[in-house]
């Protein structure tokens, strides 16, 4: 046989290998446990961004009445979800998420509001925490950090402690529900701390809009921020909530557009999809909430009835004091690449330690309440959503039996 005919044999073989790992994919069962992350878009978001997408083209600037019917499509919006807060429409401003809202807002609160102190914790998102360091260093401001207990808990004790023993202008920032562990702040508590003490008080509380009710009259955050694709809307918009009175300035310059806060044509049918999909979830917020709540106890049950050592993250099996949307599991040792073998069978869950994440660091949250040997272990962030089934938890437990083996 010559080489060109080895070679086109070779060809074919592999052709026919990658055919078959393709038809095994497609015939692979999937299992998506990483709604934390992101969410599935409902397909009435999906319906109603598509109708804004074909009808409504106009720049919302634009005084013509191709311009003047894409502005009330986002006024509107701009309406409906401040009511669901309480709050007036002047109030909302929309970002790109809740990475750029979180930044909006404490730029904002060092650079124009006279902030010279923060006090936050280290479990934070990255979208507070680095900003709070960049704040620190271009700044100079004065940064402290809360006492976290081993369960992922704030010391409300050491935080009217640092508000007491300080007369800075200071802006807590603390996470309304830790996206890693799902550990739920006090927000009353902290409002009532801050209130006491002159402080202003911001909270990412990215995990907790359309899962939990928030009235901004009865618990008065100053800041709070929201990203669309947590409650099943779209990817690449949000929005922060800014107390009346505070004089935000954009960190995007240009145009006057979000009331001069935020420079940029308006995402218009995200912005539609975004007030769907928060209607959406408002509306049938109990009834999913009672039903994702049974998804994570059966999946709960299921993971101890696999390993009798198991142990939950944070607050995870606190059905009080932990968000009914996620469960950080940790193993009794460390299984190398579970994440990447969970993924080849089809299961997707996000990773708690440096063995699984691909990171030398591993998570900050975990690193910063276990300790070192226990964070050497395998801890896995498994989170859930409506579209959540026990066929589908099931399923990844008899794949977990597997890879624990």
């Amino acid at each position: 046989m010559t080489k060109i005919s080895v070679l086109t044999q070779r060809i074919k073989i592999d052709t026919v290998n990658f055919s078959y790992f393709c038809i095994s994919k497609l015939r692979m069962k999937t299992v998506y446990l990483d709604n934390a992350a992101t969410s599935p878009i409902d397909h009435r978001v999906v319906e109603r961004i598509t109708e804004v997408m074909t009808t409504t083209f106009g720049n919302p600037s634009s005084t013509h009445q191709f311009g003047r019917k894409a502005r009330t499509i986002v006024e509107e919006a701009r309406k409906s979800i401040a009511k669901h807060f309480n709050v007036t429409a002047s109030e909302i401003v929309f970002t790109a998420g809740g990475s750029e809202a979180d930044n909006l807002i404490l730029k904002n609160a060092v650079q124009h509001l006279g902030v010279t102190r923060i006090v936050t914790s280290k479990i934070e998102h990255h979208a507070v925490l680095h900003t709070v360091e960049a704040m620190a260093s271009e700044f100079n401001v004065e940064v402290s950090y809360v006492d976290i207990d081993s369960s992922g808990s704030v010391n409300y004790q050491h935080l009217s402690k640092l508000l007491e023993d300080s007369n800075e202008k200071t802006l807590v920032s603390l996470m309304y529900i830790n996206n890693e562990i799902g550990n739920i702040l006090d927000l009353k508590r902290v409002c009532d701390l801050c209130s006491k003490n002159n402080a202003l008080f911001h909270s990412d509380t990215v995990q907790a809009i359309g899962h939990y009710p928030i009235d901004l009259r009865q618990t008065p955050i100053d800041f709070m921020v929201a990203s669309a694709h947590k409650f099943h809307g779209p990817k690449g918009v949000g929005f922060a909530i800014i107390k009346k009175g505070f004089g935000i300035k954009p960190q995007l310059t240009g145009g006057e557009q979000e009331r001069g806060a935020r420079a940029g044509t308006e995402n218009v049918h995200n912005i539609a999809g975004m007030q769907t999909a928060l209607d959406i979830a408002i509306t049938s917020l109990v009834e999913d909430a009672n039903y994702i709540t049974e998804m994570k106890g059966y999946f709960m049950d299921g993971l101890v009835s696999l390993e009798k050592g198991i142990i939950f993250n944070g607050l995870s099996a606190d059905k009080s004091n932990c968000s009914y949307t996620i469960l950080n599991a940790r193993f009794s040792k460390n299984f190398p690449m579970f994440l990447f073998n969970l993924d080849l069978k089809g299961v997707a869950a996000s990773g708690g330690s440096a063995c699984q994440s691909g990171s030398n660091k591993g998570s900050h949250v975990l690193n910063t309440i276990l300790s070192d040997e226990d964070a050497e272990k395998t801890s896995v962030r498994f989170s859930f959503s409506k579209y959540t089934t026990k066929e589908e938890l099931d399923y990844t437990l008899e794949i977990i039996e597997q890879l624990i083996q």
